[in-house]
């Protein structure tokens, strides 16, 4: 059975950093390109980072470059979501999700982990 399982959100203040973590079962994880998504209270899900297959290309939203880092590790069938230099405009739920490159649109989706940036 799939499963993707996000872990590692929280409260942290700004400025601050976290990692966050998703770990996938029940395919084949080095097939799939790996995103991070985000949707913040009252607004619609936006694409934040993406890292191909075998890690050779990532790709971020104009709001986080620089501050956020995606990677992957095939042997141990995760992702990572690297923040730093935190803002209250991060504050939203995380979902991390796969995507094989001949299918349209993303393939399977973990529930979400929740970040919180706050004084």
């Amino acid at each position: 059975q799939v499963r993707i399982v996000e872990s590692g959100g929280g409260l942290v203040q700004p400025g601050g950093s976290l990692r966050l973590s998703c770990a996938a079962s029940g395919f084949t994880f080095s097939n799939y390109a790996m995103s991070w998504y985000r949707q913040a209270p009252g607004k619609e899900r936006e694409l934040v980072a993406t890292i191909t297959s075998v890690g050779g290309n990532t790709n971020y939203a104009d709001s986080v470059k620089g501050r956020f880092t995606i990677s992957r590790d095939n042997a141990k069938n995760a992702v990572y979501l690297q923040m730093n230099s935190l803002k209250p405009e991060d504050t939203a739920v995380y979902y991390c999700a796969a995507d094989h490159p001949w299918t349209d649109g993303m393939d399977y989706w973990g529930k979400g982990t929740l970040v919180t940036v706050s004084s």
